[in-house]
């Protein structure tokens, strides 16, 4: 079981990594669900830490992106990369609630040799979860952040159990949003998922 901590400051970091993460996402502002944070912090974080550190790359509290935003990304994303992340976080829609595909290639080309995690956008969109996950899989993400376009992984679990079957080893399906050690292990067990993450974990 490998197990992402969702941390906001070099402290949190460490304070996670000393309980045994595997992984730290790196954001900040998680009043609206994260959002990129500063090249400084990614560089505090990735130089102190021993275990991987993937950035979240999200500009506002929206999941739709015009130029500007895509600008901003693919510079935050080089940011990141120079500053010693290991991976990158990120999602982005039309303003139809599709998977904007064209944006998307734009990011993970950016990211490369970077592994991308395709974040929560996708609980939000408004296709169907399979042919979704189809699309993700196709554009070469690393991995899918996902409650199970339910508002926490617990009630979203039959989907996210079922995403896991389809993925067929693809990509790794990774739950988070309400996670904590109380229902880590029923929820390892009902979705058969091997990576979790959470603010709350480990």
């Amino acid at each position: 079981m490998i197990i992402e901590s969702c941390c906001t400051s070099l402290s949190e970091a460490l304070a996670a990594q000393g309980r045994g993460a595997d992984r730290i996402e790196l954001c900040v502002d998680l009043s609206v669900g994260g959002l990129t944070p500063p090249t400084a912090l990614v560089e505090g974080v990735a130089g102190s830490l021993s275990i991987p550190v993937n950035v979240l790359i999200r500009p506002s509290e929206y999941f739709v992106c015009g130029e500007a935003d895509l600008q901003q990304m693919l510079a935050d994303i080089e940011h990141c990369k120079s500053a010693g992340a290991a991976g990158i976080v990120t999602g982005v829609l039309k303003q139809d609630g599709t998977i904007d595909i064209a944006a998307m290639r734009r990011l993970i080309d950016a990211a490369h040799p970077l592994p991308v995690t395709f974040h929560r956008a996708f609980d939000v969109c408004s296709e169907d979860p399979f042919g979704a996950l189809e699309k993700i899989v196709k554009l070469g993400c690393k991995r899918l952040l996902t409650s199970g376009m339910a508002p926490d992984a617990w009630t979203g679990k039959e989907l996210i159990a079922e995403l896991v079957r389809r993925a067929e080893g693809r990509i790794i399906i990774m739950p988070g949003c309400g996670i904590h050690p109380g229902n880590l292990k029923a929820l390892a067990a009902i979705t058969l998922a091997r990576e979790f993450h959470g603010t709350r974990l480990p």
